[in-house]
């Protein structure tokens, strides 16, 4: 069964737009908005794609899967990329912005808007009111986000720092032991090392850099986007080393000289 006119319909309405709205971002006529939606007529393959894109779900799921019956979680899920419905591949939707050259913008998401980042990231609305920028030593043929990091947990990388990040399409490419930028459903966007458990336990191990902070397991359903870390940016002067620190640093290459000493004796 087709479920287009009544799928295009419902998501117009969680959207909040009107036809004349839909008919003004998809350049189309309001009355081939209404036809569409009442089944008077069937959609092209350009206005399939028009769709798709504007509501960030897969063609296929719009057409064969009747979207009045998911639950508000598994709308949510869907809504920010995650189309469970897709069947053999691990296709996440991301919402982006070009420059007038065509090229990806770095978007960047500063604390302020972490917040409402988590929620909408896959809303192009939202995503097209970030600030962007270029870096001209990055690949043109993948797409990088930027964030702000706060706390201690990533030490030496510092609080304040802007981290940019590749987008990971498939949640299994990430290594074990990359530092990767995390969006979470409860937690907001995270830092850390990972640990890929997915075929096994269907989580993630997050890892801190600084040891003070003990490492966890996030459940995969609880996770929206990871960006796989690039650089970082920090427009502060490091702070010179304290005495205390160096005597620590001392501390931990003798632990360490005396390990590989114990390993060779054995």
């Amino acid at each position: 069964m087709n479920h287009f006119n009544n799928n295009i319909k419902l998501l117009r309405s969680r959207k909040k737009r009107t036809q004349n709205e839909v008919a003004l971002a998809l350049n189309l006529k309001r009355t081939t908005i209404n036809a569409l939606e009442n089944s008077i007529s069937q959609p092209t393959v350009p206005q399939l794609q028009a769709y798709s894109k504007y509501f960030g779900i897969a063609i296929d799921t719009l057409i064969n899967i009747d979207l009045s019956r998911l639950s508000e979680m598994q709308f949510t899920d869907l809504q920010n990329g995650f189309d469970v419905f897709i069947r053999g591949t691990n296709l996440r939707v991301i919402a982006t912005t070009v420059d007038p050259q065509n090229n990806d913008n770095i978007e960047f998401v500063n604390e302020k808007a972490q917040a409402g980042y988590v929620t909408s990231f896959a809303d192009p609305e939202y995503i097209g009111k970030l600030p962007v920028f270029q870096l001209p030593f990055l690949s043109k043929e993948k797409k990088y986000r930027a964030f702000t990091i706060s706390g201690d947990s990533m030490l030496p990388i510092p609080s304040g720092s802007v981290v940019i990040g590749e987008f990971v399409q498939d949640f299994m490419e990430a290594k074990n032991g990359q530092a990767c930028i995390v969006v979470t459903r409860d937690e907001g966007i995270v830092f850390k090392l990972v640990e890929n458990n997915i075929d096994e336990k269907r989580s993630l191990k997050l890892i801190s850099l600084n040891s003070e902070y003990e490492p966890y397991e996030i459940a995969v359903t609880e996770i929206k986007e990871i960006w796989k870390f690039v650089c970082y940016l920090n427009t502060e002067i490091p702070e010179p080393e304290s005495d205390l620190q160096k005597v620590v640093q001392s501390v931990n290459a003798m632990k360490m000289e005396l390990q590989q000493l114990k390993s060779g004796m054995k």
